[in-house]
């Protein structure tokens, strides 16, 4: 996942910061500790000259004979943490600590290989915070802060509203389409699986990608949403004037964990953008990345707007979601502005 230079030294700072901070921390803790316990200040004074001691023997600068280095200071690690609980400190008290004990705040972790040495690689908390500073850049974190399963409602999906091609009723087809989603997410790590979710305008498609969006980006999966029209705006940029930003965000494209591409359908359609389109959900379905789809367009529409090979491998790896129903911010206009009571659909 490249970042612009910019980003890049945003998130070190962040690190640096983090590393300052518990360093700062931990000097507090032991100076607290030390002045009611005065014996872990000769412990830690004894197992710094036991250090020392070791080094001059080594170097051939001392003559004093050698000694167990490891053994001695497990001797005095335990006195100090048998110290420590005694007088109600937990036993690490005086340790370093981190965020993350995994890359104990660095951003990078060194993997094992077995037939050489280690690669250092990014750390999954450096991966988060650059999808978190990624989307606190886009705004699209204060969307997700409403648009999500908590405030989804059932309620706006009639009972009574038949859809005349599938035989289903509104809600019908919006509980299957919630619990298609969250198979989605509850399987996002083994089942490579992409979603179309199809319909009329004001039936709740952009919301319903939403959610799956939050869940995701709250199980730290690098998530991108974009409209088509902004979507193709961008691959036109990097394709014709090849600039920095534009090139950086493209590769996000094809490399993030889930991309949305919203609204389909809405934009101006011409040759390059359905060979943009079939590259994109090539791209991803090659490289086992998944995608979700929203558009207002019929399958028939779907096939006479773009190409006869985009329509056939959008069918033939996508699951099929449809939203039908009474247009719902008109719903919400009727009522005055006022929703009616959310249920999580967890528990429906």
């Amino acid at each position: 996942m490249p970042l612009k230079n910019f980003q890049y030294d945003a998130l070190m700072r962040n690190y640096n910061q983090k590393q300052f901070l518990h360093k700062h921390e931990q000097d507090e803790r032991i100076q607290k500790a030390e002045a009611e316990i005065p014996r872990l200040s000769e412990i830690r004074r004894e197992i710094a000259s036991l250090g020392l001691q070791k080094a001059r023997f080594m170097l051939g600068a001392s003559k004093e004979g050698d000694f167990d280095l490891t053994a001695q200071i497990q001797r005095l690690a335990l006195e100090r943490s048998r110290l420590l609980t005694q007088h109600g400190y937990p036993e690490n008290y005086l340790e370093l600590h981190y965020d993350c004990p995994l890359c104990k705040d660095t951003g990078f972790i060194l993997t094992e290989e077995e037939d050489g040495p280690g690669k250092v690689e990014k750390c999954s908390c450096f991966r988060k915070a650059a999808v978190d500073l990624l989307y606190t850049q886009s705004n699209i974190r204060d969307i997700l802060n409403t648009e999500n399963f908590q405030h989804f409602s059932f309620d706006f999906y009639s009972p009574e509203f038949t859809d005349a091609s599938s035989g289903m009723t509104a809600l019908e087809s919006a509980k299957k389409s919630v619990e298609k989603s969250w198979d989605f997410i509850q399987n996002f790590d083994h089942a490579k699986d992409n979603l179309l979710i199809y319909g009329d305008t004001g039936v709740g498609k952009t919301y319903l990608t939403h959610c799956i969006a939050k869940e995701l980006l709250d199980r730290s999966y690098f998530v991108l949403c974009f409209t088509a029209f902004d979507l193709f705006d961008l691959l036109s940029k990097n394709t014709f004037q090849k600039d920095a930003e534009s090139e950086d965000m493209a590769s996000f494209i094809f490399e993030c964990d889930l991309l949305i591409i919203d609204d389909l359908g809405t934009e101006l359609t011409n040759s390059f953008i359905s060979s943009q389109l079939f590259c994109c959900i090539n791209e991803r379905i090659l490289n086992q990345k998944a995608t979700i789809i929203s558009t207002n367009l019929t399958m028939e529409d779907f096939l006479n707007t773009y190409s006869e090979r985009t329509f056939s491998r959008v069918t033939s790896n996508y699951t099929m979601l449809k939203l039908v129903g009474n247009d719902i911010r008109i719903q919400k206009k009727l009522l005055g502005g006022k929703e009616k009571w959310h249920q999580h659909p967890q528990t429906l």
